[in-house]
């Protein structure tokens, strides 16, 4: 094909697909088949390989990743990005309500608008764009500062490469000035359900908005684009746009291209806005993804400034979130798990009932002190709720519900799983099966924790597989994943020569991981990551660990009497002992490496406590972050502890805190204090 022919012919298939995006993406109504626009984009692809000097930043081919991102610069929001207050009381919407309008000047007028919004339950990012095309994507970060994430932006269908208006009207439209978008980056439940199929259960993602935040930081833009997500628009800076009112700068979004949602309405009345969130509340799980409340915003952007903002949150804007949501079943029976240490956990089998979306069967009932609290009993109807929308719960039973024929759940005397008799602890609330080195379920479940992301982080290494290695004997411990041979696992169901290999890459891989981790993975009773990262630091060698006297552990700082106790013994069972040597042979690190270089010291000395669920990280991350910065992670509340971190539903610490005296911070805070 000559050059002016392949010119031709690109343009016409990146107006094909930018049509076809758009129509997918934003007005959800699709005109051809995932193959077809497939075979289009390849055949778009195949041209600009041919013509390398025809290819555009904007061309729909950019958005099929590839580029490897070592590191995500830091960029500076030309205005923060402040989170919402947010509230799940209707008389607080109604407080803010009425406390904006006393604070309104008389030229707003008796009745001033607001916009009720959907509040999508995704990671908050900034789109910004020069002359027309999208020059920069950023993470929220602290608010004042964000990660520069551009290249993993770029892969999403619903984020304009070019703002709609085509090449020729760009510099005419747009040319000569930035324009900033702000919005949610999400992912739809089919998309969601379609990501964790086919992975291990332990390294399934919670919900969308865990697999989101973790999608967008992935270093290989390939493998973001092969995770579909969707940006919602929320927000327009443009200096075009200064005088307009906040829906038609919603309006004005659509028009160059982006997804609002559509579900948006301009409200003249707290009653108004009352509806608008009792309708939501209900039809938001019809949608096909997550949106866990209503945001609003006064609608004349001229106020904004006259209102501001506290340190945190504009004076202008609210999120009401919804309440957990529940629903009623029977409890038609109760097993008991036994865990890695071989704790029995008591696991209610209920009759099959959707809850915030997905149908739950099972709940757990944590321990049978619980059970009692609760008064519950088989054939019971009970109350059922996801805890954060995520881990469903038995709350209560159902009053004046409870059939004659209920019987009460009785604390087994065996093992379900290897017949030993159990063992209860003084002064502890759970029953153990003590039969640790070969009942089957602690086996496996051991070695799944070994196999762990935060442990050695062996990937392909699911509960199935786990479950043939151990029944075929092939592992009895987590020392032989070391041994284990390509022929040995290619003869296993489910598995041919080439997932072999990725398993046994995954267990060399995990060679290299630092000894902190190697000793979390050891699964040492009462040692946690932080616990691991503590006892690293004061014993620079498993060696050293491992000869430690009882009295000596116990002075380590926040390890304490009851951990000292269990690491010691760890260290005199043989059975410990002879897995550490396996794990010696095999090469995995058992001492420290160098120290690493603080990233910076604005932690330095201090003693922080994290309580409640963080929306940004793990526990265990954010711990990490702390040590990077010369702090460190305790677990004892005291007069000596210095800062507590308090996410969302925190629990008994935040009010201890608050009566020590005890400095108290959110999320928000802590993310300004890392940098």
């Amino acid at each position: 094909m000559q050059r002016k022919d392949a010119l031709k012919e690109i343009a016409r298939l990146r107006d094909e697909l930018n049509r076809h995006n758009y129509r997918y993406y934003v007005l959800a109504q699709p005109e051809i088949s995932d193959y077809a626009f497939d075979q289009e984009l390849e055949r778009l692809i195949a041209l600009e390989k041919a013509f390398p000097d025809l290819v555009t930043p904007d061309s729909p081919s950019q958005r099929v990743g590839g580029e490897i991102t070592k590191e995500f610069p830091t960029v500076t929001h030309r205005q923060p990005m402040r989170s919402l207050s947010n509230t799940y009381s209707l008389e607080e919407v109604e407080e803010f309500y009425a406390r904006v309008l006393k604070l309104l000047p008389e030229e707003a007028g008796e009745n001033p608008e607001f916009v009720a919004e959907l509040k999508f339950d995704g990671v908050a990012v900034s789109l910004l764009y020069r002359d027309g095309f999208l020059v920069q994507g950023a993470t929220r970060g602290n608010g004042v500062e964000g990660d520069d994430i551009t290249p993993n932006i770029r892969t999403i269908g619903s984020v304009p490469l070019q703002l709609r208006g085509g090449a020729a009207m760009a510099a005419e439209q747009y040319g000569g000035r930035e324009i900033e978008v702000r919005g949610e980056v999400f992912m739809r439940k089919d998309d969601f359900a379609a990501l964790n199929e086919g992975r291990p259960e332990e390294e399934q993602f919670a919900n969308p908005r865990n697999a989101t935040a973790g999608t967008l930081k992935l270093q290989d833009s390939a493998e973001v684009a092969r995770r579909k997500m969707m940006f919602v628009a929320y927000y327009l800076t443009d200096p075009q746009c200064r005088s307009m009112q906040h829906v038609q700068r919603l309006q004005r979004l659509e028009e160059m291209g982006f997804y609002t949602g559509g579900h948006y309405s301009t409200c003249r009345s707290f009653d108004e806005i009352r509806d608008f969130i009792g309708q939501w509340e209900a039809d938001r799980l019809t949608l096909q993804y997550d949106i866990d409340g209503i945001v609003l915003k006064l609608n004349n952007p001229a106020f904004w400034d006259e209102l501001g903002a506290t340190s945190k949150s504009p004076r202008w804007a609210i999120a009401y979130k919804y309440p957990a949501e529940q629903a009623e079943t029977v409890l038609n029976d109760v097993v008991f798990q036994v865990g890695r240490l071989g704790t029995i956990t008591p696991v209610a089998e209920l009759e099959a009932v959707r809850l915030a979306g997905t149908t739950v069967k099972r709940s757990t009932l944590h321990n049978f002190d619980e059970i009692r609290r609760l008064d519950v009993r088989i054939g019971d109807r009970v109350v059922i709720e996801k805890s954060g929308e995520i881990i469903p719960k038995v709350i209560r039973v159902v009053p004046g519900t409870r059939r004659e024929d209920s019987s009460e759940i009785a604390i087994p005397s065996h093992c379900p799983v290897c017949g030993t008799a159990l063992l209860h602890p003084e002064n502890e609330v759970s029953w153990y099966c003590p039969n640790s080195q070969s009942c089957p379920a602690q086996v496996k479940a051991r070695i799944l924790h070994f196999a762990s992301r935060n442990a050695m982080d062996i990937k392909s290494l699911g509960e199935s597989l786990v479950e043939q290695l151990v029944h075929n004997g092939l592992v009895a411990d987590s020392g032989d994943l070391y041994r284990l041979t390509a022929d040995e696992v290619s003869h296993l169901d489910r598995m041919a020569d080439k997932s072999a290999m990725n398993l046994l890459k995954a267990i060399e891989k995990s060679r290299t991981r630092e000894y902190e981790r190697v000793l979390y993975a050891l699964g040492i009773r009462h040692v946690g990551l932080a616990t691991a990262r503590e006892l690293a630091a004061a014993y620079h060698s498993i060696d050293l660990l491992a000869s430690a006297a009882l009295e000596e552990l116990s002075c380590v700082a926040d390890i304490g009497p009851v951990i000292a106790q269990s690491v010691h013994d760890f260290f005199r069972n043989p059975d410990a002992l002879a897995l550490v040597e396996k794990l010696r042979t095999a090469g995995l690190r058992l001492a420290a490496s160098a120290p690493k270089a603080l990233v910076n010291r604005n932690f330095e000395g201090m003693k922080v406590i994290f309580t409640g669920t963080l929306e940004r990280h793990s526990r265990d991350d954010a711990a990490a972050l702390v040590a990077q910065r010369g702090g460190k992670e305790v677990k004892s509340l005291s007069r000596k502890t210095d800062l507590v971190v308090a996410g969302k539903d925190p629990g008994s610490k935040l009010q201890k805190a608050l009566k020590l005296g005890v400095r108290v911070i959110g999320e928000e805070e802590f993310e300004a204090m890392l940098f």
